[in-house]
């Protein structure tokens, strides 16, 4: 098998990676139907479309993008592989006859239903009487593609994902990773476990690859201790040598669903911080485990991740999400994905240019502060700067419960000396 992945840091120059613009199935929701689509309100589907253009086309002018949307369909022209999956689906979501009619779709229209949704067939008096409106849910969170699969150095982990409604998304991530010729890889996933407990969860925005050896996992609403434990058992069956750094998150408020809405790297050196978790004190653990060829050979409290970091070799610089003067502040920045950048080299990164306390304190550690427009009508290139921060719209986007980091999977990023 080609080696198509390869992600050994969080900061690398970025040579692929895939994302989902959000499309129909981000509107077919109601405000009845947010709440279990883990949305606290409905987004403008036009205006969140817009502010992502933004977002796609400075990723396209810096690296290899694909859509999931496109690679899907594409995979799906192999009868094989379009009847596994859905065999798969079938299984997962216990679908009954009346959905055999999707093997008989042209792979348009299946990669259209099995991401905006299937509306129920009014053809007995059960589904005629029922409030649903949809008997495949759509996939309201795909466009977080950070979740449903995670890069970590050359192989693909699948989320085993905390929600059942977002299960799909990590069945359609597994196909394309193991079959798509741009893109195939050695994946692992723990929803094919069978001696994995149902508390096996694991998310990509809790997952960042800090560097060749060193991995940082939160754990929380999102990510169990069992998932950590599973990763464990993986790294004992490859007699891996490595330190896992583990973050302990609140459950509420939402805002802290993954440890990247918390902590992200910004560069070699430098980190963005949300400081109240991260660190002044407070009751949430960081837990350095040790593994040497597999085995554990220490798990111990540390101090914060920063001063763990420091033990293992990597210096950052903190910055300060919404800055170091206003706790307040740093709240309501936070959790509009204040913390959460993406960077697509060292140095070079992409956030929400709403959260202007956090542009600030950037700018003063010496990042310069450009439009995503500029970059996108060539105005600006990126790679001028030593250090710069583009900013996208997200007046919309943000209310979904991500940043530029939940809405990327990279595959591929040049390795840093």
């Amino acid at each position: 098998m080609s080696n198509h992945v390869n992600i050994t840091s969080e900061t690398g120059r970025l040579e692929t990676v895939i994302i989902h613009t959000p499309g129909r199935e981000v509107e077919n929701m109601t405000p009845e139907s947010a709440k279990r689509a883990l949305y606290s309100d409905i987004l403008n589907l036009d205006v969140a479309i817009k502010e992502y253009e933004q977002f796609k086309g400075v990723l396209n002018k810096v690296a290899k993008t694909y859509e999931v949307k496109d690679l899907l369909q594409n995979i799906l022209f192999d009868e094989s592989v379009k009847s596994g999956l859905l065999d798969e689906i079938y299984k997962e979501e216990k679908l009954g006859e009346q959905h055999r009619f999707l093997y008989s779709l042209n792979t348009e229209e299946l990669t259209r239903q099995l991401l905006e949704g299937v509306l129920v067939h009014k053809n007995n008096l059960t589904n005629f009487l029922s409030k649903e409106r949809y008997s495949l849910p759509p996939l309201h969170n795909f466009f977080f593609t950070r979740d449903a699969a995670m890069a970590i150095h050359d192989r693909v982990l699948i989320g085993e994902m905390a929600n059942k409604v977002r299960n799909r998304e990590s069945l359609i991530m597994k196909a394309i990773f193991r079959n798509h010729p741009d893109v195939k890889s050695e994946t692992i996933a723990p929803l094919e476990c069978m001696t994995c407990m149902d508390d096996v969860t694991i998310e990509g925005g809790d997952v960042l690859v800090a560097s060749e050896n060193i991995l940082l996992i939160g754990i929380g609403a999102r990510t169990t201790t069992q998932g950590v434990d599973y990763i464990l058992s993986r790294m004992k069956e490859r007699k891996v040598s490595r330190h896992i750094v583990i973050q302990e998150l609140p459950d509420m408020p939402e805002s802290f669903i993954h440890l990247d809405m918390t902590f992200t790297f910004l560069d070699n050196n430098q980190c963005m911080v949300y400081e109240p978790l991260i660190l002044k004190p407070n009751k949430y653990q960081t837990v350095r485990i040790s593994i040497e060829d597999g085995e554990v050979t220490q798990i111990r409290n540390e101090i914060n991740i920063i001063d763990c970091l420091r033990k293992l070799g990597m210096d950052m610089n903190p910055i300060l999400c919404g800055g170091k003067n206003d706790q307040w502040i740093q709240e309501r920045e936070q959790w509009h994905s204040g913390a959460n950048f993406f960077a697509f080299a060292p140095g070079k990164v992409i956030g929400y240019e709403r959260n202007v306390y956090t542009m600030e304190a950037m700018n003063k550690n010496g990042y310069e502060i450009i439009r995503a427009k500029d970059v996108i009508n060539g105005k600006i290139d990126p790679f001028d700067y030593n250090k710069c921060v583009v900013t996208i719209g997200g007046s919309e986007l943000a209310r979904g419960g991500g940043g530029a980091r939940c809405m990327t999977m990279p595959v591929r990023r040049k390795s840093i000396d």
